[in-house]
């Protein structure tokens, strides 16, 4: 008599098996801030090879969430990932300058006419009285080292209210990219008090057509912004 043998069913990992735990998400997000903060802080250069090896050492991170976090910062252009001879960061250039202001002027020029049109003119408002503030501290003598932090509160203030009126979530999403590669750049930029007051002159020039309901005074003052800024970029760059 034949022993019938029953086939054996392969082993298949469960959908929620594959994928990552809460715990292992905020170890990535940590691991992803982190390294962000070692560019921007210039504990790592950019432009340099660094192995992963270093990476842990030198930002005291986990292999799993640096791996986790290397992969995402590759897809969003930071870095690229070379098998044998490490992690390559990247380097502001010209191209690099003219691409990223070229694609935040696309996006906010029509986020500033929806602005001028929607914000709570309260909101507005606010906002001017913050730039008038640090712009007259400014003009009093006050140094890049005590104002730096208060600088880019405003411009973080100033670009996430106008991309945020027009409430989507993918050009969100792509701004914050495009935040990175603006910090990368700056990276050879030196703050001067001068530089600073023609960035909050040029931005109240945009938050008062808005306060006036003019979006295409709002538009052309987000133009010249941008046009600017890239000038004083690509003198340093």
């Amino acid at each position: 008599m034949k022993k019938t043998v029953s086939a054996k069913r392969p082993r298949t990992r469960s959908a929620k098996a594959k994928e990552p735990t809460d715990s292992g998400r905020r170890l990535g997000e940590m691991a992803y801030r982190r390294i962000l903060e070692g560019l921007f802080d210039r504990r790592i250069s950019a432009g340099s090879f660094i192995s992963q090896g270093e990476l842990m050492q030198l930002l005291d991170l986990p292999v799993q969430p640096l791996r986790d976090a290397l992969r995402v910062l590759e897809t969003e252009g930071i870095l690229k990932i070379h098998a044998r001879s490490g992690i390559e960061f990247l380097k502001a250039d010209l191209e690099l300058a003219r691409s990223t202001y070229q694609f935040r002027s696309i996006i906010e020029r029509s986020a500033a006419r929806t602005y001028a049109e929607t914000a709570e003119t309260g909101e507005i408002a606010q906002l001017i009285a913050d730039h008038r503030a640090l712009l007259e501290r400014l003009q009093d003598g006050a140094s890049v080292e005590s104002t730096a932090e208060e600088m880019e509160s405003l411009e973080q203030r100033f670009h996430g209210s106008i991309i945020a009126s027009l409430r989507n979530p993918m050009i969100e999403t792509t701004a914050r990219r495009l935040k990175n590669y603006v910090a990368v750049i700056r990276l050879d930029l030196t703050a001067t008090p001068p530089r600073m007051i023609r960035t909050i002159r040029e931005h109240l020039d945009v938050l008062e057509a808005c306060l006036a309901r003019d979006p295409a005074a709002a538009e052309a003052a987000l133009t010249h912004h941008f046009q600017a800024a890239l000038q004083r970029i690509l003198g340093m760059v």
